[in-house]
């Protein structure tokens, strides 16, 4: 006997549109995932972190930070919201009344314990594949940040810096965070 084959359906915006407004959803590849919600420690370092790129961003008048939940259309079958983004204000026509419509400039994610391969895998294709220039992986459990910049279509890694370091953006001309401040 023949096993049956189940087709996956892919779902689009227009399905992302209807969900449910009890749960952060995200859309990859039409996929539709479920983003629980962050642990307290999470959202403590995504507060540190937003609160430095705001004020910095703002001195410079540089652009727009954004937090999740917001959510950046990226295409038909591909919906995200970073924790956090930049968008720089040469791009400021991105930003629409619902969404954000396209790759941010730089793109945070901090990983907890169900967004690890999200994050480290299928968002970083993702953002790599639409253009965002500068990615950062928080990852709290070792109080390490890695950054990494857009070339030729894929990430490269440009360092990772631990709890006693002092990140510099490569985009962020002037951007200096210690980490002791983060963690």
């Amino acid at each position: 006997m023949t096993p049956a084959i189940v087709e996956k359906k892919k779902y689009t915006y227009e399905d992302y549109l209807k969900t449910p407004d009890d749960k952060r959803y995200e859309l990859i590849g039409g996929d539709l995932l479920v983003a629980p919600s962050p642990v307290p420690n999470h959202q403590r370092i995504s507060r540190k972190i937003e609160f430095i790129l705001e004020k910095f961003v703002t001195q410079n008048n540089l652009g727009e930070i954004f937090d999740a939940p917001c959510d950046v259309y990226l295409d038909d079958e591909n919906v995200v919201q970073p924790d956090i983004l930049f968008i720089a204000h040469e791009r400021r026509d991105i930003i629409g009344e619902k969404n954000i419509q396209g790759a941010p400039d730089l793109a945070v994610e901090i990983i907890s314990e169900n967004s690890a391969y999200r994050d480290v895998v299928q968002k970083k294709r993702l953002y790599a594949r639409f253009g965002v220039k500068e990615y950062w992986i928080v990852i709290p459990e070792s109080e390490e940040i890695e950054v990494y910049i857009l070339k030729n279509n894929t990430y490269q890694l440009y360092k990772i810096y631990s709890r006693g370091g002092i990140l510099e953006s490569p985009m962020l001309k002037g951007l200096n965070i210690e980490l002791k401040e983060i963690f």
